[in-house]
């Protein structure tokens, strides 16, 4: 899967469950202090995720070290090469 392709699916799922604005979701943006997203979120959000990739990474430990989106993107595109 290409990058384009990622970050505008990671985008739908934050615009789809959490309401937010195409415009707010920047690379750089942060995913709790910017997004507003709290720990309750985050749990909605990886569902949505392994829903959207079909893939299963609640028990990963890296998943702890994204903060901003580009973490996140590049989080989603090293877990579909592992896949």
């Amino acid at each position: 899967m290409q990058k384009d392709e990622i970050r505008a699916q990671v985008n739908e799922v934050f615009i789809e469950e959490f309401e937010l604005n195409l415009a707010d979701l920047k690379p750089e943006a942060q995913i709790f202090q910017e997004l507003g997203l709290d720990s309750l979120d985050i749990v909605d959000l990886i569902v949505a995720l392994q829903k959207k990739f079909g893939v299963n990474f609640r028990s990963d430990e890296r998943i702890r070290e994204i903060r901003t989106l580009d973490d996140l993107y590049h989080f989603i595109g090293r877990i579909g090469q592992e896949k």
